[in-house]
């Protein structure tokens, strides 16, 4: 007898969770709430939004699931996996104290500092700082300043216009009470995603995504244009520091801990010019696109997998890798990221065009009153293929998405290219 999962959320990242959950013998049927137009083929879609959390308690109860996946941080923030422990059921992503590493930058760099953990230096301002001496101190780099806020990837500003520091620092000490000024840290960022519970934790490939809209590393931030795995910038060398200096660390910090962390962590880094790791972020879900490239990498049964993290098992578990590479090129609304136009009709998206080493991932995407796919979402779609070359992998992601038609739309054309052009 496999087992009944609930996927939460309704983006790419589910999706991606939902099609590798539909490949694993472990599991025997899929819920997903709210889920997408592309999720609705791997199970059920319930109408109960992931800021829901009474709402999602109720429907795992109802539906008697084995164990719940959270997409989304929000509802860790917001004490989900708390909850539904508290009714027997177990949940692939962490508990409110845990979550904290995402929602507060403060909480995780303390969090670092206990670990010893090698992150940028930083200095808290509040209402009472010198403002003006905080900026002279980092004048000689670019300044980095983060909201210690769950801000939706929005809560930083990397700048060298000083003003456009003071007005960014000034405003979120109003709306937040205080905000961290780090040090700039030079180099090439990559991702690392670590499944972890009380046993043990499990490396997955580290991958890199494209945060900028347009080619060439170009205009605002995203929440990622596309991603690539393995990233060939973490070569053995600095795996094995990223081991050692910090995921070893953090997990012998966490699992030390009277609540354990279960789930995904992960690990943000940037790799300095002499291949030394340090920690920019973490947060406590699969990235979003990194889910997408990182998933199908995996040669076991995924579903075995996060059921084991969310039971403290995961040393029962031999996880193995396929010795490939994969690709993704998100296509975006007309307007993302400023303010995206919703609900118009994408052709040749159907999934009767995919093949076993492409496939389109949906993310905003939902079906009109006629049964027609429209968009209803900034990054609507992700194109992501599996090859033996990321050359290959690059090729078929952009064949395959020009087949799709979305009027307005914008992707990437570039994405892999740190990769190849190197």
């Amino acid at each position: 007898m496999g087992r009944t999962v609930l996927v939460i959320g309704g983006g790419g990242r589910e999706h991606a969770l939902c099609l590798a959950l539909s490949e694993s013998d472990s599991i025997q049927a899929i819920h997903t709430s709210p889920g997408n137009a592309g999720t609705q083929h791997f199970g059920t879609n319930h109408g109960v939004a992931a800021s829901d959390i009474d709402g999602l308690v109720e429907l795992s109860v109802q539906l008697e699931v084995d164990f719940v996946v959270v997409g989304p941080e929000a509802p860790l923030c917001d004490g989900l996996a708390d909850r539904l422990i508290g009714h027997g059921i177990p949940c692939f992503g962490p508990q409110q104290v845990h979550a904290e590493l995402e929602g507060s930058k403060l909480f995780a760099k303390r969090a670092m500092d206990a670990a010893r953990v090698p992150t940028a230096d930083y200095d808290i301002l509040d209402a009472s700082s010198d403002i003006e001496a905080g900026l002279d101190a980092r004048a000689n780099e670019p300044w980095v300043i983060k909201r210690d806020v769950l801000a939706g990837g929005k809560g930083v500003v990397v700048t060298t216009n000083r003003e456009e520091a003071r007005a960014f620092i000034e405003e979120s000490i109003q709306s937040d009470g205080h905000i961290l000024l780090e040090r700039f840290l030079p180099g090439e960022e990559a991702s690392m995603l670590v499944v972890m519970d009380r046993s043990g934790f499990v490396c997955l490939p580290a991958s890199q995504d494209h945060k900028r809209a347009y080619d060439g590393d170009r205009g605002p931030n995203t929440g990622g244009m596309g991603a690539y795995c393995p990233a060939p910038v973490v070569t053995d060398k600095i795996h094995e520091k990223v081991l050692d200096r910090i995921v070893q660390p953090m997990f012998s910090y966490l699992s030390s801990q009277s609540i354990p962390y279960r789930g995904v962590l992960y690990v943000g880094l940037m790799i300095d010019e002499h291949g030394d790791p340090y920690v920019v972020e973490f947060n406590v879900r699969f990235g979003d696109p990194e889910c997408q490239v990182t998933l199908p990498l995996i040669a076991g049964d995924v579903g075995e997998l996060l059921f084991k993290a969310a039971n403290d098992e995961l040393k029962q578990l031999n996880v193995e890798f396929k010795d490939a590479h994969a690709l993704t090129v998100v296509l975006a609304s007309e307007g993302y990221p400023k303010s995206a136009v919703k609900g118009r009709t994408i052709l040749g998206a159907d999934a009767s065009l995919d093949s076993n080493a492409t496939w389109v991932s949906h993310a905003g995407t939902a079906l009109d009153d006629d049964g027609r796919l429209i968009s209803s979402g900034g990054r609507v779609l992700s194109v992501t293929s599996v090859a033996t070359s990321l050359h290959e992998a690059q090729a078929l992601s952009y064949q395959r998405l020009s087949q799709i038609q979305l009027q307005g739309s914008h992707h990437r054309k570039d994405i892999g290219h740190r990769a190849l052009d190197s």
